[in-house]
């Protein structure tokens, strides 16, 4: 019996995904990590199942150690083996920057700067490329200016999801999720494209430490959700929510996006997280 759920595959933010997807999800007839292995070649990691990992090792030094991913029977962990299989380059770079940390300062109470980001763009990120307008919109939190009077530029625009968490709010449906858009360097047009080696080039450990990162809520993009056609749709503060006067550029952080969540009343999604651990 195949342990996932039915998945849209034609939805605008998981179609990218297809190529992936189908095949493993047709192949994980007993266990997701028997049809992630199936569709895996080099440079994509082995994927074993949740029992490989010891009980007294991170996961995250686990796969640096091993090249192994353990894996769960779930939805959550499903996606987290899509993005390393499209991937790989980005997704280890995050990892031996996790591992570096883990040996440097061991398993606490929180994670540390750096570890807080990597693991927010791990579960919630997006890359986009977009004209330089529409990104200073989607920074000012300009929500009616970036999807109302700004739509066309949509058409030519490329967002990207990359966070396995937030996959997971798309098939469930949730208005409020809400990606993390990693920003590069160039402040004038902050866009990064959906390409395995450039990405894993803009996931330095020095940038990253910065949180480079813009909020997005997804639902807002034309295309992405049916009841934004009616621009009333955006009268919804509680997901489009204005920027405060108070924190006018403060960088999103994983407790910052679970309380967006916890806040709007959606389920939250922290399969992923170590109990042993809170986000700072």
């Amino acid at each position: 019996m195949n342990p996932l759920p039915a998945i849209d595959w034609t939805h605008p933010g998981l179609a990218f995904w297809r190529r992936w997807g189908q095949p493993a999800q047709a192949g994980a007839m007993g266990t997701v990590h028997e049809g992630l292995q199936a569709v895996s070649a080099p440079p994509q990691p082995t994927f074993v199942p949740q029992s490989a990992l010891p009980p007294d090792e991170p996961y995250e030094a686990f796969i640096h150690r091993t090249g192994r991913v353990p894996t769960r029977d779930n939805l959550h962990d499903f996606f987290n083996g899509l993005v390393w299989l499209a991937f790989p380059q980005a997704k280890r770079q995050m990892n031996r920057l996790q591992a570096a940390e883990i040996a440097a300062r061991g398993i606490g109470p929180v994670r540390g700067r750096l570890r807080d980001a990597i693991t927010l763009f791990d579960e919630h990120g997006a890359v986009l490329q977009a004209p330089p307008v529409l990104w200073a919109a989607l920074q000012a939190r300009d929500w009616r200016r970036a999807f109302v009077d700004l739509r066309p530029l949509w058409t030519g625009a490329r967002l990207t999801v990359f966070g396995h968490a937030l996959m997971e709010k798309l098939v469930a449906g949730q208005k409020s999720a809400t990606a993390h858009l990693l920003l590069g360097p160039d402040p004038h047009d902050p866009s990064l494209p959906a390409d395995d080696g450039c990405l894993s080039d803009a996931l330095a450990a020095d940038w990253l430490a910065r949180k480079p990162f813009t909020p997005l809520p997804v639902a807002g993009v034309p295309g992405w959700h049916p009841g934004n056609a009616n621009f009333c749709f955006y009268d919804d503060s509680e997901v489009f929510r204005p920027r405060r006067a108070a924190d006018p550029e403060q960088p999103t952080t994983v407790r910052h996006a679970v309380m967006l969540e916890a806040g709007r009343g959606a389920p939250i999604f922290t399969a992923s997280l170590p109990p042993t651990e809170k986000p700072t």
